[in-house]
C-alpha cells in the first residue's frame, strides 16, 4: 500500500525536503560547486527516509524528487 502524504504528515515533510534539496543539489551542479557532493548525498538520504512504492524498489515520490534534481518543476 502507498503511503499517503494527506494523512502521514512526517512522510509529506521527508518529501518535500527532499524535493527542495534535490533543487539546491541542481543549482550547486549547475554551477560546478564541489558542495553539490554533499547536497546529493543529502537528498539521498532523506529518500531513503520513505518507504517504498508497492512491487518496486523506488521510494514514495521518486518522480517529483527525481525532476527537482534535473532542474525542472
Amino acid at each position: 500500500m502507498l503511503s499517503n502524504f494527506d494523512t502521514n504528515t512526517t512522510e509529506a515533510k521527508i518529501q518535500g525536503l527532499s524535493v527542495q534539496v534535490g533543487e539546491l543539489f541542481a543549482d550547486l551542479w549547475k554551477q560546478g560547486s564541489y558542495e553539490s557532493d554533499h547536497a546529493l548525498e543529502a537528498y539521498k538520504s532523506l529518500r531513503r527516509l520513505l518507504p517504498t512504492e508497492d512491487f518496486s524498489d523506488r521510494h514514495i515520490g521518486a518522480t517529483a524528487a527525481h525532476k527537482a534534481t534535473q532542474g525542472a518543476s
